[in-house]
């Protein structure tokens, strides 16, 4: 059974205009490199190029920067919602690692599961560039700005 959820209209952000807020007002994001690489009406699929600065022992990506790209997809969907979501905040995530990343790009794929007046809620799936393998799984809620 497919169920099907028609959100509010969004701000008709591109890929180009969030990696650009995030470069202007988000640096650490930024000095991050995260590409956007799609945005459609509920989701976002977004690339963390690999930096082998985020290695841990055991080679494979570190938790942190896994974390970082989800939360990341997990923003950029919140401004698929309302037209400047600037003060959105995450009010909870639930992460469960999978599976180790090994070096190498990965891509988070976010969606919505609900968007409120008040709070947006959606998930996201990171997976690595290098095998497809599913490293991790991320369950984010976010406070939202007045529209």
């Amino acid at each position: 059974m497919t169920h099907t959820q028609t959100f509010p209209a969004g701000s008709g952000i591109t890929p180009a205009d969030f990696d650009a807020i995030m470069r202007e007002k988000v640096p650490f994001v930024g000095d991050m490199g995260v590409i956007t690489e799609r945005l459609t009406d509920d989701s976002a699929t977004l690339r963390l190029p690999f930096n082998e600065r985020y290695l841990r022992p055991g080679n494979v990506v570190t938790g942190p920067a896994i974390f970082a790209l989800a939360d990341i997809a997990l923003y950029a969907v919140a401004w698929l919602v309302v037209p400047k979501a600037d003060l959105a905040v995450t009010t909870e995530a639930t992460v469960h690692f999978l599976s180790g990343a090994k070096p190498g790009d990965l891509i988070a794929e976010a969606k919505i599961l609900k968007a409120g007046r008040r709070l947006l809620i959606a998930e996201c799936h990171i997976r690595s560039a290098v095998d497809d393998s599913l490293c991790a799984h991320v369950i984010g809620t976010y406070a939202m700005p007045p529209a």
